[in-house]
């Protein structure tokens, strides 16, 4: 069966061998269930040209149902002589239980449409329970370095349904490219969005695309992704960055950025990498037009967080700022960190007054943030390690762990001298099934505040899809079950058991078209020699 994630248990049933699917196998969607039948209909239903017309009457059906008595994630799949029955605590449970029965079928279940009209489809007699570990299983998806058409994303959505990840996270907005249509400010994708070359590389590289490069999401194309998402559980979470990275949006409104310092008429979009001394400027015009901007945010996404970035801020044109200068007196600040505390608790509170949840990189701890500033439910991406995390979840705040060290997927995959373009400290398929994100030590009411975890994928060397395929797969596979699993401590993980799983699991990734890293390493069109990264040499500190 060689299911990935690791489910919690697995037995056979009394009467052990295989249940076969045909063209007369039913599907009965109990109440509840209907948008898991659609979606099993369209997916399994095409790699199997089997039907599944509706019906309820013989033992030759899949029965989907809700049983409360489970967790709302949880689910039950039963393949006894009897009904196939697929049962979850809510929807999504009955949905995460039906990607179990797809990985039941086979690698072929994994495709578009079958390669052998004649196949019989069994289904081995077990029951399999199961229920995740965390509630937020999260990829972040950089789109602003480079841009990823809509349907690329969609299909992300589906990668991530099959490994019952639950959580995209899109990085909307950077010094890079403006990403998502605002209709009240036109300029930011009609200018933000589009940059006149690339770096090609690190930022240390000599190499340059002098193609324009760009690309933006209209507002309906973000509903049908959202729309998408959600119909396989899945939470799209947008990323407005603030008060840094924000070259674009200042490219387009010049009058954003610290105009009183530089001639930000000049700035374009930037085309090279690293942290940007160009940030907005903290008046209350920039805290008006970004209102403007979440206003439509809040309209095109659900999703109860809402991320504002505030990370990699420098405060070198601030301090040169007589007008911010002038706010940080007015407000009785002590310097310029408080001065982004300021920006940031403001629209912490604005979200709540909203009915929802900032979210932000750790950064937003610093500068007096920590307990008296954030309203309390205000959460904390911990990325520069575990400290930030640990910090926040013993002040009561809600965490998401995902710290650059483990679960970065733009560091390398190897050391290597055939790895493309590498970036960062070695993150093997193993350190990554071996990361844990509860940290030692927490309190139980600490540790309760850890609400899950997420893989980030920054694209700055990712120019293409199948780059970005490169650098996240496998190891999206041994992340998804870290983020699912009921895992033993790191060093007890039987990692071999895990990669004999993997020999079927790299079937279904090419069923699915996914042009992942073997594990003999890149292939020669995946490598790309005579480009500059920067590894770090060394383990990475435990931070």
């Amino acid at each position: 069966m060689d299911l990935i994630p690791a489910p919690r248990t697995v037995r056979t049933t009394p009467s052990p061998g295989y249940a076969r699917l045909d063209r007369d196998t039913r599907l009965e969607a109990r109440p509840g269930t209907e948008g898991v039948a659609r979606w099993l209909r369209a997916t399994i239903g095409a790699a199997t040209n089997l039907p599944f017309p509706e019906g309820k009457d013989d033992d030759n059906r899949v029965v989907l149902g809700v049983d409360p008595e489970l967790p709302p994630e949880g689910y039950r799949v039963v393949i006894d002589g009897h009904a196939r029955r697929i049962e979850g605590g809510s929807a999504a449970g009955v949905f995460w239980g039906a990607q179990t029965f797809r990985q039941l079928l086979g690698p072929e279940a994994f495709r578009r449409a079958p390669v052998d009209p004649r196949r019989e489809w069994n289904l081995p007699a077990v029951v399999v329970e199961d229920a995740p570990r965390f509630p937020w299983r999260g990829l972040m998806l950089d789109v602003a370095r480079h841009f990823l058409p809509k349907d690329d994303v969609l299909r992300y959505v589906d990668l991530l349904a099959a490994h019952k990840l639950n959580v995209l996270h899109l990085h909307l907005t950077d010094d890079q490219g403006w990403r998502v249509e605002i209709k009240r400010y036109p300029r930011l994708t009609e200018v933000g969005a589009w940059r006149a070359r690339t770096k090609h590389g690190h930022r240390a590289s000599p190499l340059w695309y002098e193609t324009p490069h760009g690309g933006y999401y209209t507002q309906d194309d973000i509903r049908e992704i959202v729309a998408y998402a959600a119909d396989r559980h899945i939470r799209v979470v947008p990323e407005i960055d603030i008060p840094g990275h924000s070259q674009a949006a200042i490219a387009a409104y010049p009058e954003l950025g610290n105009t009183d310092v530089i001639d930000t008429t000049t700035l374009p979009v930037w085309d090279t990498w690293g942290v940007n001394p160009n940030v907005l400027a903290p008046t209350d015009n920039t805290l008006r037009f970004y209102e403007g901007v979440l206003e439509e945010v809040l309209d095109l996404f659900p999703s109860p967080f809402v991320h504002i970035g505030g990370d990699e801020c420098p405060k070198d044109q601030w301090k040169k700022s007589p007008a911010a200068q002038a706010r940080i007196g007015e407000l009785g600040l002590a310097g310029e960190d408080e001065l982004q505390s300021w920006v940031i608790r403001h629209f912490d509170r604005w979200l709540a007054e909203r009915g929802r949840r900032l979210i932000g990189w750790d950064e937003i701890l610093e500068g007096g943030t920590t307990t008296a500033g954030l309203t309390p439910g205000a959460a904390v991406s911990s990325w520069r390690g575990y400290t930030g995390g640990i910090t926040a979840a013993e002040a009561g705040h809600d965490v998401v762990m995902c710290p650059e060290q483990h679960v970065y997927l733009d560091h390398r995959q190897d050391g290597g001298e055939d790895e493309p373009v590498p970036i960062g400290w070695v993150r093997t398929l193993e350190d990554v099934h071996r990361f844990e994100p509860v940290p030692p030590g927490l309190s139980p009411e600490a540790a309760a505040h850890i609400i899950g975890t997420q893989a980030n994928v920054w694209t700055e060397v990712m120019e293409t899809r199948s780059r970005v395929d490169y650098q996240v797969f496998p190891r999206l596979a041994a992340f998804a079950e870290v983020a699912w699993s009921a895992l033993p401590a790191p060093a007890d993980r039987d990692f071999a058991e895990f990669e004999r799983r993997m020999t079927t699991h790299y079937r279904r990734l090419d069923a699915l078209g996914v042009d992942y890293r073997p594990p003999g390493g890149p292939l020669p069109w995946q490598r790309r020699p005579g480009v500059l990264g920067r590894p770090i040499e060394g383990p990475p500190p435990n931070v």
